[in-house]
């Protein structure tokens, strides 16, 4: 396993005529795992769209091991880093089989064939996300958790180094959210693989992640461990909510509870 490094530098970028973010820097840790948080709009899936060279930036730069990637040859980055978007489309009517294999695609040139290390690689991946038995099912014909436990085995398959994540536990139940955190740190730990995902859920994030970092109006509010950046303070700031801040019981790393309008005596 290679430490690939992955930064931004004074990075614009957005949609059209409107930008999201502005001016960020950051960089990636390499061989651990990275949580982004912020609330709705605040720029995480263009940060994580921009790192993957899906969106050109409109300023600045994303690096990856010190080469500016929207100007790499795609199949050169797709054998490092692999993306799991925002609700991905599949083929209609392709089998999950066909679409986890499509994971293999980047280490494939054009004369090269299917191999018995790509059988492998898919294997592994749908045993990892237990979608062996789905197997041979329609993509389009699954629940809206079996088809992203689907989409995660593709970017596993893939086996890069980097892995991008935007919201990996979406449409999962929480027995099945926390199975994918645990897969991703078992990834993490076993093989020292780059994950950096876009979480909703800040105790999730804080309780998995190594490096937190907060996002506000596309710019970055706050990153460093989670006990330094999952504050009352930055609760309050990004996502204009008051909360208290304790002890996981479970971790120990710090877990926020909000507090609302109606609160029980």
């Amino acid at each position: 396993m290679t430490a690939h490094s992955l930064s931004v530098h004074r990075l614009s970028a957005g949609y059209g005529d409107r930008t999201i973010l502005q001016g960020l820097d950051l960089d990636i840790l390499p061989g651990r795992i990275t949580a982004i948080v912020g609330a709705n709009a605040c720029g995480k899936s263009t940060l994580l769209r921009s790192m993957a060279r899906l969106l050109a930036p409109q300023q600045g730069q994303v690096l990856l091991d010190g080469k500016a990637v929207h100007r790499m040859p795609p199949r050169q980055v797709a054998r490092i880093m692999g993306l799991l978007p925002q609700s991905p489309l599949a083929p209609e009517g392709i089998a999950v089989a066909d679409l986890v294999g499509r994971g293999r695609h980047p280490h494939h040139g054009i004369l090269s064939r299917w191999s018995q290390a790509d059988d492998q690689a898919v294997a592994d991946a749908m045993e990892a996300t237990r979608t062996l038995d789905l197997a041979h099912c329609a993509v389009d014909e699954l629940s809206g958790g079996q088809r992203q436990r689907v989409w995660i085995a593709m970017a596993l398959a893939q086996q890069t180094d980097l892995l991008l994540l935007d919201e990996p536990t979406t449409f999962l139940d929480i027995s099945h959210q926390i199975e994918v955190l645990d897969l991703l740190t078992d990834l993490n730990q076993r093989r020292g693989t780059t994950v950096v995902m876009v979480l909703h859920d800040l105790n999730l994030a804080a309780r998995y992640a190594d490096h937190l970092v907060a996002m506000a109006g596309g710019a970055l509010h706050a990153q460093g461990a989670p006990d330094e950046v999952l504050t009352e303070d930055t609760v309050r700031a990004v996502f204009g909510l008051s909360s208290r801040i304790v002890p996981d019981p479970t971790s120990g790393r710090p877990m926020m509870l909000p507090i609302g309008r109606h609160r029980m005596a």
